[in-house]
């Protein structure tokens, strides 16, 4: 890895990310009477628990409007902000920032498809995820090996918390 994405990562202090492609696989599940449902990997839960136990922070910018099934999820995780069905991604990110106090440089944001692109220009450490769309691909100067939905988040916190050790 290069040095230069190493230093990058030890700035984090806050990670935020999209949920469907990232969190989960991207696919819409529904069940018969039309009820959304999510599927989330257990290890990137338990990335997102070692996150917040070293004492930084953790959010979500999501298009989809899917806050129920989002705040039952991580909010067992102890993620900090949850902006659901954002209509505007750039604004709910300078929200988040300026409610965290921290710089632009010190947020790493995981994304998967073009409506991350915006952040993906704002943060120190864009990431992209190992299935994302090849328009992302440009922007990102972390790519994960695993899918989202596949453990791509604990990759990240894994990496970010190792960053931090040698930084």
């Amino acid at each position: 890895m290069k040095r230069e994405i190493i230093e990058r990562a030890g700035k984090i202090k806050l990670l935020l990310m999209d949920c469907d492609g990232v969190l989960t696989d991207g696919k819409l599940y529904y069940s018969e009477s039309g009820e959304a449902m999510k599927v989330f990997h257990v290890r990137d839960g338990q990335g997102l628990i070692s996150w917040h136990k070293a004492g930084f922070r953790s959010g979500i910018i999501s298009g989809r409007n899917a806050k129920k099934i989002l705040e039952s999820r991580v909010t067992e995780l102890g993620t900090h902000y949850i902006k659901a069905g954002s209509l505007n991604k750039a604004k709910d990110f300078a929200d988040i920032l300026q409610d965290a106090k921290v710089a632009s440089d010190e947020v790493a944001y995981i994304g998967d498809d073009i409506g991350d692109i915006c952040l993906l220009e704002k943060v120190g450490l864009p990431i992209a995820v190992a299935d994302a769309a090849s328009e992302v691909l440009p922007y990102a100067v972390y790519k994960t090996e695993a899918k989202g939905g596949f453990g791509a988040v604990r990759e990240v916190t894994d990496f970010l918390l190792q960053a931090k050790e040698n930084f």
